[in-house]
């Protein structure tokens, strides 16, 4: 009993007196709705994360080993968002947005030496999004995911038949999503891939090898089907009826400010 407990605490904080005060401002602030419970947040979050100015967090967001969570400037977590920072942490960069019921999960009490995860500035990630980080996730600037994006840095064992799977460990490589990648809906990209700067994965596909810069990749598994650099493509895009959000002209006028 008393291992399971030791086991419990380790999956929540650094430390007895760690957890009391994390759950205990968990507890008196992380339910109040509205602009009034995101500032009282802000403020009182700030003696457990590590955050520059005012972290933006929405009610019902659940973190665990908040010590070792880094907010930059503006960063906006919406409700419902689980945020589990064991051991090597999670970075989120300025003015990045994740979105309601997104899971960012370390986990690691298999001393794995690159767990985490790292996300750069002006990135959004989507709704129900799952990143696991045991292998370690880094992911650049100006990133976008849709709804239902996977990126998951672990993978388990199966090679022994007499042997439950459960038994057989895990292998953790790493994943690496360059800046100014777009992943659609539902894409999955699987341990031990690097995904090239300014590539679109279509929805649905399943990523299981490196993905060159500029690449459009669909289909499962992904293959590349074009170069976003090749002729036509800017032609075609030009045709099209494009619409800029608010999100994206405050995010110009922030950026112009740095």
């Amino acid at each position: 009993m008393k291992d399971m407990l030791r086991y419990f605490l380790a999956g929540q904080a650094t430390s007895l007196p760690r957890y009391l005060l994390e759950q205990t401002l968990f507890a008196l602030f992380g339910w109040i709705p509205s602009l009034v419970g995101i500032g009282l947040r802000g403020l009182a979050y700030k003696l457990v994360i590590r955050s520059q100015g005012l972290p933006l967090i929405e009610n019902g967001v659940r973190i665990l080993h908040a010590k070792h969570l880094r907010l930059g400037r503006g960063v906006y977590v919406d409700h419902g968002v689980y945020l589990h920072a064991l051991p090597g942490g999670i970075s989120i960069g300025d003015r990045t947005v994740v979105m309601h019921n997104a899971i960012l999960h370390v986990f690691n009490f298999r001393g794995l030496p690159h767990a985490g995860i790292t996300i750069g500035r002006d990135c959004f990630v989507g709704e129900a999004n799952v990143i696991r980080g045991q292998g370690g996730v880094t992911i650049g600037n100006d990133v976008y995911t849709g709804p239902l994006v996977q990126v998951l840095a672990v993978n388990h064992v199966y090679a022994d038949p007499d042997t439950p799977i459960r038994e057989q460990g895990i292998t953790a490589q790493g994943i690496v999503i360059e800046d100014d990648v777009w992943l659609a809906a539902g894409a999955i990209v699987l341990d031990g891939v690097r995904i090239g700067r300014g590539s679109v994965i279509g929805a649905g596909a399943v990523v299981v090898d490196d993905i060159p810069p500029f690449s459009i990749a669909v289909g499962s598994p992904a293959r590349v089907v074009k170069d976003r650099r090749e002729a036509g493509i800017a032609e075609r895009a030009a045709k099209a009826t494009i619409h800029l959000g608010e999100l994206e002209r405050l995010r110009g006028r922030q950026a112009a400010k740095n």
